[in-house]
């Protein structure tokens, strides 16, 4: 079923319907357009402050977010917490979650239709939160909310604006903490991130 238009007119259906972050969380859980669901362990859904100024979007969840169910766990999460301290920033003050809220077996990365059918919930789930900033984590994340096919590398280092149906927003990108671990030399150019999201606040 997954990327059919029949599953993408019942995630808008079901998105329609939640008005709260509980009521998202339930009509994620119900869907079941996502082949996804069936392999996870968990859903992650979001972690940190609801009310927060800056929402961080990440990727998918990968296999400590999926045992632990919560976004940016195990040893990615103690890098992003750790990135996030460096500009006074914690999960008190931030609020965490990604584009997709079932980890793709063997963290590969997601397909095209996941990414598709999972745009309505995190469209929804960014209107609920109603952040000052949009703090994107990642390719997939970065290119999934910006809508551009990009690199990350000619993402990040600028301000973008995210707008549909009258939400609007301003979003920064950069690389995922997972990939910085596997490359600590772009640590340096995700300092200059965390830097340009410190001056916009």
């Amino acid at each position: 079923m997954t990327g059919t238009p029949e599953a993408k007119a019942e995630a808008i259906r079901l998105v329609s319907e939640a008005n709260t972050l509980d009521e998202l969380k339930t009509a994620i859980l119900k869907f079941e357009g996502l082949s996804l669901k069936k392999t996870a362990m968990n859903i992650v859904f979001g972690s940190g402050n609801p009310s927060a100024s800056v929402m961080v979007i990440g990727d998918a969840p990968e296999a400590e977010d999926d045992r632990a169910g919560i976004p940016f766990s195990g040893e990615v999460g103690q890098l992003t917490d750790k990135m996030f301290a460096a500009i006074g920033l914690s999960r008190e003050t931030i609020y965490l979650t990604n584009v997709l809220n079932w980890r793709p077996p063997g963290n590969r990365s997601p397909l095209a239709a996941e990414i598709e059918l999972s745009l309505p919930f995190i469209r929804r789930h960014i209107e609920l939160v109603k952040p000052k900033i949009i703090y994107l984590m990642g390719a997939v994340a970065s290119k999934a909310i910006l809508g551009s096919d990009l690199a990350i590398g000619k993402l990040r280092g600028q301000t973008h604006t995210v707008s549909w149906d009258g939400f609007e927003c301003p979003a920064l990108a950069t690389f995922h903490p997972s990939f910085l671990l596997r490359s600590p030399l772009k640590k340096k150019e995700a300092w200059e991130d965390l830097q340009a999201l410190k001056a916009l606040l």
